[in-house]
């Protein structure tokens, strides 16, 4: 039966094939161009996550003032229950205790499904960035003639590192 090798293992050994492929000296490895992109850093840094992070904010912002609004209702409810517990007839202290149950759970509905689309339309916004990176990425490759260009690695050089271009093309886009 074969086992599979996670991929965590792997990518130090093709880094350690290529880097004895280029340090035998042969004309192969003279020709070999190798690039690293930082990936995280592209979703941190650029123009284009920034815009990305700030058109989320503005999309859910009514929703999440909604959600203060009401938080601050049950705690309010809930103060003037305590307060006035002692002093409200038992059927009218049931009905604001059944009310502050509702909106409790009216609350944490909205909340779950605030954070559901949140995320939803996070993943959307990075898997478009990631495509245009990806096609800046192809584009600096095809141009400048890679052979490689890695996106994850245990280390790498400033002189192959592609990162600032690519970020400096998204926010050119």
């Amino acid at each position: 039966m074969a086992r599979s090798i996670p991929l965590s293992r792997l990518v130090p050994v093709v880094a350690l094939l290529i880097a004895l492929a280029m340090s035998a000296g042969s004309s192969v490895a003279a020709e070999f161009k190798i690039g690293f992109v930082d990936r995280e850093r592209i979703l941190r840094e650029s123009g284009a996550a920034k815009r990305a992070q700030a058109k989320l904010k503005k999309e859910f912002s009514t929703r999440e003032v909604e959600l203060e609004k009401m938080e601050k209702q049950g705690r309010d409810l809930q103060v003037t229950l305590q307060k006035e517990s002692v002093t409200l007839p038992e059927a009218e202290r049931s009905a604001r205790e059944r009310q502050l149950a509702q909106l409790e759970r009216d609350f944490k509905r909205m909340q779950r499904e605030l954070r559901e689309d949140q995320t939803l339309r996070s993943n959307e916004e990075l898997v478009s960035l990631q495509e245009r990176a990806n096609k800046i990425i192809s584009e600096i490759a095809e141009k400048e003639k890679f052979d490689l260009i890695v996106q994850e690695a245990v280390f790498a050089s400033q002189r192959i590192d592609l990162t600032d271009r690519v970020i400096k093309a998204l926010g050119d886009k």
